[in-house]
């Protein structure tokens, strides 16, 4: 899933840069994706394994990604063993919450 087209134009983050930013999500998921849900057609929930730093990395990529995409809303959950990462997009994004849940979905099976 290496075609970017789905990243809105709102997004402030240098073209050049995307491609690093998505293997970041991708390489998250890959590792530490153990649920996805979507409760609702505008909020993705994840549940990722925990471990050392993994918290940290988790709120690093959300703080990181809330700099330039400002219409997600990020919830991060602590927990011992899973850590919760609710994901929310309003109505003219949900486009971009899709393929979000998509490359999850995708990494998770590689898993």
């Amino acid at each position: 899933m290496s075609d970017l087209a789905w990243v809105p134009q709102s997004c402030t983050l240098p073209t050049e840069e995307r491609p690093l930013r998505v293997a970041d999500w991708d390489a998250l998921f890959s590792e530490r994706l153990a649920s996805l849900l979507r409760p609702e057609p505008l909020r993705l929930r994840l549940g990722l394994v925990g471990g050392p730093g993994t918290e940290e990395r988790i709120r690093d990529l959300v703080a990181r990604e809330s700099g330039c995409c400002s219409f997600f809303t990020f919830t991060t959950t602590p927990g011992e063993d899973l850590v919760g990462l609710d994901i929310a997009v309003d109505q003219a994004h949900e486009t971009v919450l899709d393929a979000l849940a998509a490359r999850a979905a995708a990494a998770g099976e590689q898993q």
